[in-house]
């Protein structure tokens, strides 16, 4: 049988990226995004749900999305599934969660809000296909190094 693993999301971050480097050099950055989806019940009550889900960004996007992205900015992301776990050092039980490893990305909004008093300039756009400089070049992994400690 067929596996296909591909997600498409677009929403608001939920906070300002967190940029960290593996040993060996490779900029991680995790992203939290909030996906909205709102409907009308049979009565016409408008109803809102809200997804939240963590993304992992890797090498040159990494860099790029934590130089750029800040809190409440909307971004489309295309990645894939990739389910975690791990034991909670506090009570020693199994925890696990479901998030998404970023293979493209692409800015929504023009990025001249002032924060700050100050008016932030995004780059070109980065498509979710990767053709552009900011996208990670061919060489970088689109994924978690191997051999290399991931410091979340």
């Amino acid at each position: 049988m067929a596996n296909f693993n591909k997600v498409i999301l677009a929403g608001n971050l939920t906070r300002d990226p967190e940029l960290r480097y593996t040993p060996k050099g490779t900029a991680i950055a995790r992203i939290g995004m909030a996906i909205n989806r709102t409907w009308k019940t049979e009565t016409g009550e408008q109803k809102e749900e809200v997804t939240f889900v963590d993304v992992d960004a890797f090498g040159r996007q990494a860099e790029v999305i934590a130089q750029y992205l800040k809190k409440g900015r909307p971004v489309l992301v295309e990645g894939r599934l990739r389910y975690e776990t791990w034991d909670d050092k506090q009570t020693g039980q199994k925890r696990s969660k479901l998030g998404v490893v970023l293979e493209g990305f692409q800015f929504m909004d023009s990025g001249n809000r002032a924060e700050g008093g100050r008016t932030a300039s995004p780059p070109a756009q980065a498509p979710a296909g990767g053709s552009s400089p900011a996208a990670a070049a061919p060489s970088e992994p689109d994924g978690p190094p191997e051999s290399d400690d991931v410091p979340f």
